[in-house]
């Protein structure tokens, strides 16, 4: 699959604004702009395997397409919903356990860059991969 590799954050777009909207402060604002997120993806058939290493935090993750489970992102907010692929497109859709807002990502690839988008309270960004 395409989403296979190991990616790393090449640059941002409107993501402190996204950060702002989630109600993280500006101290931890700051510090996530400079994560240095890495994250490596491995598909075996309907599961999908994520290992994140950042400045901060190292975490795995395993899902199985259209099956929810619960996440937490590195401030501590915790989600909980699925990863499903459509099309080209992996298409993530959760709920914050705390006030149940949607969080909405998309990941997907465009050229040789992993592009992410993330939908929170009208308020949209990007991170942008490149392969490791």
């Amino acid at each position: 699959m395409a989403f296979d590799g190991t990616w790393k954050v090449d640059r941002s777009e409107n993501y402190d604004k996204f950060m702002e909207k989630m109600g993280i402060n500006v101290v931890k604002r700051k510090l996530a702009a400079h994560d240095n997120l890495k994250i490596t993806i491995t598909q075996t058939g309907n599961k999908m395997a994520v290992h994140e290493s950042s400045t901060f935090r190292t975490l795995d993750i395993e899902f199985e397409f259209g099956v929810n489970f619960s996440y937490t992102l590195a401030d501590g907010t915790e989600l909980s919903g699925s990863w499903n692929l459509e099309g080209n497109k992996l298409v993530g859709k959760f709920k914050r356990v705390d006030n149940g807002n949607e969080l909405n990502t998309v990941r997907e690839i465009v050229g040789d860059e992993m592009v992410q988008s993330y939908t929170y309270q009208g308020v949209e960004a990007k991170r942008i991969f490149k392969r490791a």
